[in-house]
Protein backbone atom coordinates (compact mmCIF):
# COMPACT_ATOMS: atom_id res chain seq x y z
CA UNK A 1 0.00 0.00 0.00
CA UNK A 2 2.93 2.39 0.80
CA UNK A 3 4.46 1.26 -2.65
CA UNK A 4 1.21 2.16 -4.49
CA UNK A 5 1.25 6.04 -2.37
CA UNK A 6 4.77 6.32 -3.25
CA UNK A 7 4.17 5.61 -7.52
CA UNK A 8 1.59 7.90 -7.12
CA UNK A 9 3.23 11.05 -5.47
CA UNK A 10 5.84 10.78 -8.40
CA UNK A 11 3.81 10.28 -11.16
CA UNK A 12 4.70 13.30 -14.03
CA UNK A 13 2.29 16.17 -14.43
CA UNK A 14 2.31 18.33 -17.68
CA UNK A 15 1.95 21.73 -17.97
CA UNK A 16 1.11 23.59 -21.74
CA UNK A 17 3.59 26.61 -22.74
CA UNK A 18 1.20 28.85 -24.15
CA UNK A 19 -1.10 29.51 -21.43
CA UNK A 20 0.14 27.27 -18.34
CA UNK A 21 -3.17 24.82 -18.03
CA UNK A 22 -1.57 21.68 -15.85
CA UNK A 23 -3.21 18.36 -16.31
CA UNK A 24 -2.32 14.82 -15.38
CA UNK A 25 -2.45 13.54 -18.63
CA UNK A 26 -0.69 14.00 -21.77
CA UNK A 27 -2.93 15.94 -24.74
CA UNK A 28 -2.22 16.73 -28.26
CA UNK A 29 -4.32 19.56 -27.65
CA UNK A 30 -4.51 22.51 -24.84
CA UNK A 31 -8.27 22.48 -23.74
CA UNK A 32 -7.77 26.15 -22.48
CA UNK A 33 -6.27 27.87 -25.58
CA UNK A 34 -6.77 25.55 -28.12
CA UNK A 35 -3.16 25.62 -29.71
CA UNK A 36 -1.82 22.00 -31.15
CA UNK A 37 1.42 20.58 -29.27
CA UNK A 38 2.33 22.38 -26.16
CA UNK A 39 1.59 20.39 -23.74
CA UNK A 40 4.70 19.10 -21.70
CA UNK A 41 5.42 17.18 -19.09
CA UNK A 42 7.50 19.36 -16.49
CA UNK A 43 8.07 16.67 -13.58
CA UNK A 44 6.08 15.17 -10.69
CA UNK A 45 2.33 16.14 -9.71
CA UNK A 46 2.96 19.13 -7.42
CA UNK A 47 1.92 18.48 -3.91
CA UNK A 48 -1.34 20.61 -2.57
CA UNK A 49 0.53 23.08 0.35
CA UNK A 50 -1.06 26.29 1.69
CA UNK A 51 0.32 29.68 1.88
CA UNK A 52 1.13 31.28 5.33
CA UNK A 53 0.39 35.13 5.49
CA UNK A 54 2.59 37.31 5.22
CA UNK A 55 4.39 40.91 5.94
CA UNK A 56 2.05 43.37 3.60
CA UNK A 57 4.49 45.61 1.03
CA UNK A 58 1.93 48.65 1.03
CA UNK A 59 -1.19 49.10 3.03
CA UNK A 60 -4.34 48.91 1.56
CA UNK A 61 -6.39 52.42 0.91
CA UNK A 62 -9.72 53.49 0.23
CA UNK A 63 -10.24 54.02 -3.17
CA UNK A 64 -10.54 57.34 -3.05
CA UNK A 65 -7.63 57.77 -1.02
CA UNK A 66 -5.16 56.25 -3.80
CA UNK A 67 -3.08 58.83 -5.92
CA UNK A 68 -4.07 58.20 -9.60
CA UNK A 69 -1.36 61.45 -10.45
CA UNK A 70 1.07 58.20 -11.12
CA UNK A 71 -0.68 56.93 -13.94
CA UNK A 72 -0.96 60.07 -15.92
CA UNK A 73 -0.08 59.94 -19.31
CA UNK A 74 3.15 61.32 -21.03
CA UNK A 75 2.77 62.58 -24.32
CA UNK A 76 5.45 60.65 -27.06
CA UNK A 77 5.61 63.43 -29.05
CA UNK A 78 3.15 61.44 -31.80
CA UNK A 79 0.02 62.70 -32.21
CA UNK A 80 -1.11 59.40 -33.80
CA UNK A 81 0.46 57.10 -31.39
CA UNK A 82 -0.71 59.46 -28.73
CA UNK A 83 -3.97 58.68 -29.79
CA UNK A 84 -4.03 54.98 -29.68
CA UNK A 85 -2.41 54.86 -26.63
CA UNK A 86 -5.08 57.35 -25.23
CA UNK A 87 -2.90 60.22 -24.49
CA UNK A 88 0.80 59.04 -24.51
CA UNK A 89 2.93 56.45 -22.25
CA UNK A 90 2.19 55.74 -18.55
CA UNK A 91 5.22 55.64 -16.16
CA UNK A 92 6.01 51.82 -15.34
CA UNK A 93 3.78 51.13 -18.68
CA UNK A 94 4.88 47.67 -20.69
CA UNK A 95 3.66 47.77 -24.55
CA UNK A 96 3.79 45.79 -27.22
CA UNK A 97 4.24 46.48 -30.89
CA UNK A 98 3.67 43.49 -33.29
CA UNK A 99 4.06 43.67 -37.22
CA UNK A 100 5.58 41.89 -40.15
CA UNK A 101 9.43 42.35 -40.85
CA UNK A 102 10.02 45.72 -43.00
CA UNK A 103 6.56 47.33 -41.75
CA UNK A 104 8.64 50.22 -39.90
CA UNK A 105 8.69 48.96 -36.53
CA UNK A 106 11.96 50.38 -35.47
CA UNK A 107 11.47 53.32 -37.64
CA UNK A 108 8.57 54.17 -35.45
CA UNK A 109 10.12 53.64 -32.23
CA UNK A 110 13.34 55.39 -32.69
CA UNK A 111 11.65 58.10 -33.91
CA UNK A 112 9.21 58.16 -30.38
CA UNK A 113 12.80 57.64 -28.29
CA UNK A 114 14.50 60.82 -29.94
CA UNK A 115 11.55 62.72 -29.33
CA UNK A 116 11.37 61.77 -25.89
CA UNK A 117 15.28 62.68 -25.48
CA UNK A 118 14.49 65.89 -26.66
CA UNK A 119 12.48 66.77 -23.45
CA UNK A 120 15.35 65.88 -21.08
CA UNK A 121 14.44 62.40 -20.43
CA UNK A 122 16.52 59.55 -20.47
CA UNK A 123 15.83 57.25 -23.20
CA UNK A 124 17.39 53.79 -23.73
CA UNK A 125 17.10 51.75 -26.91
CA UNK A 126 18.28 47.95 -26.98
CA UNK A 127 18.74 46.29 -30.39
CA UNK A 128 19.40 42.52 -30.42
CA UNK A 129 18.39 42.69 -34.54
CA UNK A 130 21.08 45.17 -35.88
CA UNK A 131 24.33 46.49 -34.83
CA UNK A 132 24.78 49.72 -33.03
CA UNK A 133 26.40 51.44 -36.39
CA UNK A 134 22.96 50.10 -38.37
CA UNK A 135 20.69 52.08 -35.82
CA UNK A 136 23.00 55.16 -35.91
CA UNK A 137 22.71 55.54 -39.86
CA UNK A 138 18.90 55.17 -39.55
CA UNK A 139 18.84 57.68 -36.61
CA UNK A 140 20.76 59.62 -39.20
CA UNK A 141 18.29 59.43 -42.02
CA UNK A 142 15.43 60.50 -40.29
CA UNK A 143 16.94 63.07 -37.71
CA UNK A 144 16.91 61.26 -34.12
CA UNK A 145 20.12 62.35 -32.98
CA UNK A 146 20.03 63.43 -29.14
CA UNK A 147 22.68 63.51 -25.87
CA UNK A 148 19.70 61.55 -23.82
CA UNK A 149 18.99 58.92 -26.27
CA UNK A 150 21.58 56.02 -25.08
CA UNK A 151 21.77 52.98 -27.69
CA UNK A 152 23.10 49.51 -26.86
CA UNK A 153 23.12 46.08 -29.22
CA UNK A 154 22.55 43.61 -26.44
CA UNK A 155 21.14 40.14 -26.48
CA UNK A 156 21.79 39.01 -22.79
CA UNK A 157 19.09 39.73 -20.98
CA UNK A 158 21.42 40.72 -17.81
CA UNK A 159 23.67 42.52 -19.64
CA UNK A 160 20.21 45.02 -20.76
CA UNK A 161 19.18 44.98 -17.00
CA UNK A 162 23.18 46.51 -16.23
CA UNK A 163 22.24 49.15 -18.75
CA UNK A 164 19.39 49.59 -16.50
CA UNK A 165 21.33 50.17 -13.45
CA UNK A 166 23.65 52.46 -15.62
CA UNK A 167 21.71 54.79 -17.91
CA UNK A 168 18.51 55.00 -15.13
CA UNK A 169 16.11 55.78 -18.22
CA UNK A 170 12.47 56.80 -18.21
CA UNK A 171 11.95 55.07 -21.51
CA UNK A 172 13.04 51.92 -22.72
CA UNK A 173 12.80 50.58 -25.67
CA UNK A 174 13.67 46.64 -26.77
CA UNK A 175 13.86 45.96 -30.45
CA UNK A 176 12.80 42.97 -30.34
CA UNK A 177 11.83 40.44 -27.27
CA UNK A 178 12.19 37.74 -29.39
CA UNK A 179 16.13 38.46 -29.89
CA UNK A 180 16.93 39.05 -26.12
CA UNK A 181 17.86 35.64 -24.00
CA UNK A 182 18.12 34.77 -20.39
CA UNK A 183 21.60 32.54 -19.44
CA UNK A 184 19.49 31.28 -16.44
CA UNK A 185 16.54 29.28 -19.07
CA UNK A 186 17.76 26.49 -21.43
CA UNK A 187 16.49 27.37 -24.51
CA UNK A 188 17.11 29.29 -27.80
CA UNK A 189 15.98 33.21 -28.05
CA UNK A 190 12.67 33.38 -29.31
CA UNK A 191 11.58 30.06 -27.50
CA UNK A 192 8.76 29.93 -25.61
CA UNK A 193 10.42 29.91 -22.04
CA UNK A 194 13.08 32.55 -23.24
CA UNK A 195 10.07 35.35 -24.28
CA UNK A 196 8.46 34.44 -21.32
CA UNK A 197 11.61 34.70 -19.06
CA UNK A 198 12.70 38.01 -20.42
CA UNK A 199 9.10 39.84 -20.51
CA UNK A 200 8.61 38.89 -16.98
CA UNK A 201 11.67 40.18 -16.01
CA UNK A 202 11.63 43.36 -17.99
CA UNK A 203 7.92 43.92 -16.86
CA UNK A 204 9.02 43.88 -13.17
CA UNK A 205 12.34 46.17 -13.60
CA UNK A 206 9.78 48.29 -15.56
CA UNK A 207 7.01 48.09 -12.80
CA UNK A 208 9.88 48.89 -10.01
CA UNK A 209 11.69 51.84 -11.39
CA UNK A 210 8.12 53.59 -13.25
CA UNK A 211 9.77 53.33 -16.18
CA UNK A 212 8.01 53.38 -19.44
CA UNK A 213 8.97 50.32 -21.48
CA UNK A 214 8.12 49.02 -25.48
CA UNK A 215 8.70 45.90 -26.56
CA UNK A 216 9.23 44.94 -30.60
CA UNK A 217 7.42 41.48 -30.72
CA UNK A 218 7.65 39.34 -34.60
CA UNK A 219 4.47 38.10 -35.72
CA UNK A 220 4.29 34.34 -37.42
CA UNK A 221 3.03 33.53 -40.82
CA UNK A 222 -0.38 33.52 -39.68
CA UNK A 223 -0.38 37.45 -38.41
CA UNK A 224 -0.70 36.26 -35.03
CA UNK A 225 1.99 37.23 -32.02
CA UNK A 226 5.22 34.75 -32.23
CA UNK A 227 5.65 33.28 -28.53
CA UNK A 228 3.40 32.52 -25.59
CA UNK A 229 -0.06 33.77 -25.23
CA UNK A 230 0.70 34.77 -21.81
CA UNK A 231 2.54 37.38 -23.15
CA UNK A 232 -0.68 38.97 -24.29
CA UNK A 233 -1.88 38.76 -20.98
CA UNK A 234 1.31 39.93 -18.77
CA UNK A 235 1.97 43.37 -20.90
CA UNK A 236 -0.37 46.57 -20.20
CA UNK A 237 -0.98 47.56 -23.76
CA UNK A 238 -1.16 45.30 -27.32
CA UNK A 239 -0.56 46.98 -30.84
CA UNK A 240 -0.77 45.70 -34.14
CA UNK A 241 1.39 48.04 -37.14
CA UNK A 242 0.01 46.89 -39.92
CA UNK A 243 0.64 47.95 -43.34
CA UNK A 244 1.07 46.76 -46.96
CA UNK A 245 5.15 46.96 -47.78
CA UNK A 246 4.33 48.37 -51.12
CA UNK A 247 2.39 51.01 -50.17
CA UNK A 248 2.90 54.31 -48.03
CA UNK A 249 0.04 54.30 -45.24
CA UNK A 250 0.68 52.46 -42.58
CA UNK A 251 -1.96 51.76 -39.12
CA UNK A 252 -0.91 51.81 -35.82
CA UNK A 253 -4.19 49.75 -34.12
CA UNK A 254 -4.88 48.76 -30.13
CA UNK A 255 -5.84 45.33 -29.49
CA UNK A 256 -5.42 45.62 -25.91
CA UNK A 257 -4.98 48.73 -23.40
CA UNK A 258 -5.12 49.24 -19.66
CA UNK A 259 -4.87 52.57 -20.29
CA UNK A 260 -7.78 53.75 -23.34
CA UNK A 261 -9.75 52.32 -25.45
CA UNK A 262 -9.03 49.60 -28.15
CA UNK A 263 -10.97 51.52 -30.77
CA UNK A 264 -8.30 54.21 -31.86
CA UNK A 265 -6.40 53.84 -35.29
CA UNK A 266 -2.74 56.23 -36.09
CA UNK A 267 -2.21 56.27 -39.81
CA UNK A 268 1.37 57.19 -40.46
CA UNK A 269 3.24 57.37 -44.03
CA UNK A 270 6.39 55.86 -43.97
CA UNK A 271 8.69 57.76 -46.66
CA UNK A 272 12.59 57.95 -47.27
CA UNK A 273 13.06 60.53 -44.70
CA UNK A 274 11.08 58.66 -42.08
CA UNK A 275 7.79 58.14 -40.74
CA UNK A 276 4.98 60.73 -40.27
CA UNK A 277 1.61 60.63 -38.63
CA UNK A 278 -1.56 61.27 -40.64
CA UNK A 279 -4.02 63.53 -39.16
CA UNK A 280 -6.10 63.49 -42.17
CA UNK A 281 -4.93 60.23 -44.56
CA UNK A 282 -8.19 59.86 -46.45
CA UNK A 283 -6.37 61.98 -49.62
CA UNK A 284 -4.45 58.89 -50.08
CA UNK A 285 -7.41 56.57 -50.82
CA UNK A 286 -9.14 58.78 -53.55
CA UNK A 287 -8.08 59.26 -57.34
CA UNK A 288 -8.34 62.78 -57.88
CA UNK A 289 -10.12 62.76 -61.62
CA UNK A 290 -12.07 65.90 -63.64
CA UNK A 291 -15.01 63.19 -64.94
CA UNK A 292 -16.04 60.51 -63.17
CA UNK A 293 -15.22 57.06 -64.26
CA UNK A 294 -16.79 53.74 -65.06
CA UNK A 295 -16.01 50.92 -62.31
CA UNK A 296 -15.39 53.82 -59.34
CA UNK A 297 -17.34 53.99 -56.06
CA UNK A 298 -16.23 55.76 -53.23
CA UNK A 299 -17.71 54.71 -49.73
CA UNK A 300 -16.22 55.75 -45.65
CA UNK A 301 -14.97 53.05 -43.61
CA UNK A 302 -14.60 53.55 -39.73
CA UNK A 303 -11.10 52.38 -38.59
CA UNK A 304 -11.83 52.33 -35.57
CA UNK A 305 -13.88 55.56 -34.51
CA UNK A 306 -12.14 57.64 -37.43
CA UNK A 307 -14.09 57.70 -40.28
CA UNK A 308 -11.68 57.42 -43.70
CA UNK A 309 -13.27 58.09 -47.47
CA UNK A 310 -11.56 55.33 -49.34
CA UNK A 311 -12.06 54.46 -53.27
CA UNK A 312 -13.47 50.91 -54.31
CA UNK A 313 -12.78 50.11 -58.00
CA UNK A 314 -13.94 47.29 -60.59
CA UNK A 315 -12.96 46.35 -64.08
CA UNK A 316 -15.22 43.24 -65.72
CA UNK A 317 -13.59 41.50 -69.18
CA UNK A 318 -14.83 39.74 -71.35
CA UNK A 319 -13.04 36.05 -71.24
CA UNK A 320 -12.40 33.00 -73.28
CA UNK A 321 -11.31 30.36 -70.94
CA UNK A 322 -14.23 28.24 -68.92
CA UNK A 323 -13.61 29.66 -65.15
CA UNK A 324 -13.20 33.33 -65.10
CA UNK A 325 -10.36 35.03 -62.71
CA UNK A 326 -11.82 36.77 -59.82
CA UNK A 327 -8.87 38.92 -58.76
CA UNK A 328 -9.02 41.18 -55.29
CA UNK A 329 -6.73 43.61 -53.88
CA UNK A 330 -7.77 45.25 -50.61
CA UNK A 331 -10.56 43.92 -50.69
CA UNK A 332 -12.30 40.49 -49.48
CA UNK A 333 -12.57 38.18 -51.89
CA UNK A 334 -15.79 36.24 -50.65
CA UNK A 335 -17.74 39.71 -50.10
CA UNK A 336 -17.22 40.61 -53.81
CA UNK A 337 -18.17 37.03 -54.84
CA UNK A 338 -21.25 37.60 -52.71
CA UNK A 339 -22.01 40.69 -54.27
CA UNK A 340 -21.68 39.38 -57.83
CA UNK A 341 -24.32 36.83 -56.71
CA UNK A 342 -26.89 39.57 -55.60
CA UNK A 343 -25.89 41.82 -58.63
CA UNK A 344 -26.88 38.91 -61.07
CA UNK A 345 -29.80 37.55 -59.33
CA UNK A 346 -31.36 40.79 -57.62
CA UNK A 347 -29.87 43.39 -59.66
CA UNK A 348 -31.31 41.68 -63.23
CA UNK A 349 -27.48 42.13 -64.30
CA UNK A 350 -26.36 39.14 -66.39
CA UNK A 351 -23.43 37.73 -67.59
CA UNK A 352 -21.10 38.57 -65.01
CA UNK A 353 -20.62 34.95 -64.38
CA UNK A 354 -18.81 34.91 -67.71
CA UNK A 355 -16.39 37.37 -67.27
CA UNK A 356 -13.25 38.21 -65.40
CA UNK A 357 -13.96 40.42 -62.32
CA UNK A 358 -11.03 42.91 -61.33
CA UNK A 359 -11.41 44.71 -57.81
CA UNK A 360 -9.25 47.03 -55.78
CA UNK A 361 -9.03 50.05 -53.42
CA UNK A 362 -6.93 52.97 -53.80
CA UNK A 363 -3.42 53.47 -51.97
CA UNK A 364 -3.40 50.19 -49.78
CA UNK A 365 -5.90 50.43 -47.89
CA UNK A 366 -7.81 47.41 -46.57
CA UNK A 367 -11.82 46.87 -46.97
CA UNK A 368 -13.48 44.81 -44.53
CA UNK A 369 -16.31 45.93 -42.64
CA UNK A 370 -19.46 45.26 -44.77
CA UNK A 371 -20.11 48.71 -44.60
CA UNK A 372 -18.39 48.77 -48.38
CA UNK A 373 -21.01 46.50 -49.53
CA UNK A 374 -22.96 49.00 -51.19
CA UNK A 375 -20.24 50.98 -52.73
CA UNK A 376 -18.51 47.71 -54.25
CA UNK A 377 -21.96 46.11 -55.88
CA UNK A 378 -22.32 49.50 -57.61
CA UNK A 379 -18.82 49.59 -58.67
CA UNK A 380 -19.20 46.22 -60.11
CA UNK A 381 -22.23 47.64 -61.76
CA UNK A 382 -20.82 50.58 -63.04
CA UNK A 383 -17.95 48.28 -64.78
CA UNK A 384 -20.42 46.04 -65.92
CA UNK A 385 -22.42 48.29 -68.29
CA UNK A 386 -19.42 50.71 -68.67
CA UNK A 387 -21.55 53.57 -66.70
CA UNK A 388 -20.10 56.31 -64.22
CA UNK A 389 -21.55 56.88 -61.38
CA UNK A 390 -22.61 60.01 -60.47
CA UNK A 391 -19.95 62.87 -59.76
CA UNK A 392 -19.29 63.54 -55.76
CA UNK A 393 -21.15 60.41 -54.92
CA UNK A 394 -20.55 58.03 -51.68
CA UNK A 395 -22.04 54.75 -50.94
CA UNK A 396 -22.70 53.42 -47.64
CA UNK A 397 -24.57 50.18 -46.57
CA UNK A 398 -24.44 46.48 -46.21
CA UNK A 399 -25.54 44.27 -48.33
CA UNK A 400 -27.55 41.28 -47.71
CA UNK A 401 -28.12 37.88 -49.61
CA UNK A 402 -31.92 39.27 -50.07
CA UNK A 403 -30.56 42.34 -51.90
CA UNK A 404 -31.68 44.57 -48.90
CA UNK A 405 -29.25 47.55 -47.99
CA UNK A 406 -28.95 47.62 -43.62
CA UNK A 407 -28.31 50.03 -41.72
CA UNK A 408 -24.21 50.10 -40.54
CA UNK A 409 -22.92 51.79 -37.55
CA UNK A 410 -21.75 55.58 -37.87
CA UNK A 411 -23.75 56.96 -40.59
CA UNK A 412 -23.75 60.66 -39.33
CA UNK A 413 -19.93 60.43 -38.78
CA UNK A 414 -19.61 58.83 -42.01
CA UNK A 415 -22.00 61.62 -43.53
CA UNK A 416 -20.11 64.83 -42.23
CA UNK A 417 -16.60 63.14 -43.08
CA UNK A 418 -17.55 63.22 -46.94
CA UNK A 419 -19.59 66.21 -46.56
CA UNK A 420 -16.03 67.97 -44.97
CA UNK A 421 -14.26 66.76 -48.05
CA UNK A 422 -16.90 68.28 -50.34
CA UNK A 423 -18.60 65.46 -51.34
CA UNK A 424 -22.75 66.40 -52.00
CA UNK A 425 -24.52 62.78 -52.41
CA UNK A 426 -24.85 59.63 -50.84
CA UNK A 427 -26.67 56.71 -50.70
CA UNK A 428 -26.97 55.17 -47.50
CA UNK A 429 -29.74 53.09 -45.61
CA UNK A 430 -33.12 53.70 -44.61
CA UNK A 431 -33.36 56.40 -40.73
CA UNK A 432 -30.05 57.82 -41.03
CA UNK A 433 -30.34 60.40 -39.12
CA UNK A 434 -28.99 64.28 -38.79
CA UNK A 435 -27.60 65.03 -42.36
CA UNK A 436 -24.74 67.56 -42.68
CA UNK A 437 -25.65 70.71 -44.35
CA UNK A 438 -25.31 70.90 -48.30
CA UNK A 439 -25.51 66.75 -48.63
CA UNK A 440 -28.15 65.50 -50.33
CA UNK A 441 -29.13 61.84 -49.11
CA UNK A 442 -31.39 58.81 -51.13
CA UNK A 443 -32.29 56.31 -48.66
CA UNK A 444 -32.10 53.28 -50.85
CA UNK A 445 -33.56 50.07 -49.37
CA UNK A 446 -32.44 47.53 -51.85
CA UNK A 447 -30.01 46.84 -54.76
CA UNK A 448 -32.06 47.79 -57.03
CA UNK A 449 -33.18 51.71 -55.73
CA UNK A 450 -29.10 51.90 -54.99
CA UNK A 451 -28.86 51.15 -59.19
CA UNK A 452 -31.49 53.37 -60.32
CA UNK A 453 -28.29 55.97 -59.90
CA UNK A 454 -26.51 54.54 -63.17
CA UNK A 455 -27.77 56.23 -66.06
CA UNK A 456 -29.35 53.57 -68.52
CA UNK A 457 -26.72 53.09 -71.04
CA UNK A 458 -25.55 49.69 -72.40
CA UNK A 459 -22.45 48.61 -72.53
CA UNK A 460 -19.97 49.88 -75.44
CA UNK A 461 -19.48 46.44 -76.65
CA UNK A 462 -23.58 46.05 -76.96
CA UNK A 463 -24.15 49.02 -78.46
CA UNK A 464 -22.23 48.39 -81.02
CA UNK A 465 -23.18 44.72 -82.03
CA UNK A 466 -27.01 45.23 -80.92
CA UNK A 467 -29.45 47.00 -83.44
CA UNK A 468 -30.83 50.40 -83.19
CA UNK A 469 -33.01 51.04 -80.46
CA UNK A 470 -32.46 47.77 -78.71
CA UNK A 471 -29.94 47.40 -75.38
CA UNK A 472 -26.72 44.97 -75.01
CA UNK A 473 -27.98 41.21 -74.51
CA UNK A 474 -28.59 39.69 -71.06
CA UNK A 475 -30.01 43.55 -69.85
CA UNK A 476 -26.45 44.59 -68.79
CA UNK A 477 -27.55 47.72 -68.15
CA UNK A 478 -29.17 48.60 -64.80
CA UNK A 479 -32.91 49.18 -64.86
CA UNK A 480 -34.76 52.17 -63.63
Amino acid sequence: MATRKSSAKERPSYRCTECGWTTAKWLGRCPECQAWGTVEEFGGAPAVRTTAPGRVTTAALPIGQVDGRRATARSTGVDELDRVLGGGLVPGAVVLLAGEPGVGKSTLLLDVAAKAASDDHRTLYVTGEESASQVRLRADRIGAIDDHLYLAAETDLSAVLGHLDSVKPSLLIVDSVQTVASPEIDGAPGGMAQVREVAGALIRASKERGMATLLVGHVTKDGAIAGPRLLEHLVDVVLNFEGDRHARLRLVRGVKNRYGTTDEVGCFELHDEGITGLADPSGLFLTRRDEPVPGTCLTVTLEGRRPLVAEVQALTVDTQIPSPRRTTSGLETSRVSMMLAVLEQRGRIASLGKRDIYSATVGGVKLTEPAADLAVALALASAASDTPLPKNLVAIGEVGLAGEVRRVTGVQRRLAEAARLGFTHALVPADPGKIPAGMRVLEVADVGEALRVLPRRPRREAREKAPAGQTGPGGDAPAS
